[in-house]
């Protein structure tokens, strides 16, 4: 066989160095393998590892920081909570210091008559009545209604007329903070006539 040279076209004839460098540049490509990536585009291990270990330690900086301010915040914490249980009757202390000036003041009295005596036991009690309020200590004088065994504790039933289970006597006024009971009422309750 013969090897025959194709004709070129008038194109390649005019540019005969783009024939040429087109081939060259084609045999290039298939002397490279496709798979073998060039050594300027791998990254450097050593440089990865390097910036892993920073962010790393980074990390671990920013950890011990949150881990000490959350201790911080916990101690401060049971810090005020141990001061405003230690505390708490602080405001109600302060109201009472003036009821005890004049149960003092009153028992210091020589000439004291019984009107003038009346009158400072009044007034103290107008001032444990202010202490009360201030510290949101309510009275519970349940005459009328109907027995609440969570504000009143009865003493005793006796038969009246009228619905059952209504207070009819108050032996010992009873107290609340803040609709928590810290006293009951001490009472009489009515039950039904027995039929006879």
């Amino acid at each position: 066989m013969q090897d025959q040279d194709t004709p070129l076209s008038a194109d390649e004839k005019q540019a005969p160095e783009l024939v040429d460098n087109a081939a060259g540049i084609a045999a290039e490509q298939v002397s490279q393998p496709a798979d073998e990536p060039s050594v300027d585009s791998l990254p450097n291990i050593a440089e990865q590892l390097r910036q892993a270990e920073l962010k790393a330690v980074e990390h671990h900086d920013a950890w011990l920081r949150a881990k000490a301010e959350t201790e911080n915040v916990r101690r401060r914490a049971q810090d005020d909570i141990a001061k405003a249980g230690k505390f708490a009757a602080d405001k109600f202390a302060q109201a009472m210091l003036p009821v005890k000036d004049s149960l003092e003041a009153a028992l210091a009295t020589e000439n004291a008559t019984l009107d003038s005596l009346k009158q400072g036991v009044e007034l103290t009690l107008k001032q444990l009545i202010s202490a009360f309020q201030g510290a949101n200590v309510v009275e519970v004088n349940p005459v009328g209604e109907k027995f609440d065994p969570n504000k009143h504790q009865a003493i005793s039933a006796i038969e009246a007329d009228g619905e059952p289970n209504t207070v009819i006597n108050v032996l010992q006024k009873g107290y609340l903070l803040h609709d928590r009971t810290i006293r009951p009422a001490l009472v009489v309750v009515s039950k039904a006539k027995s039929a006879a």
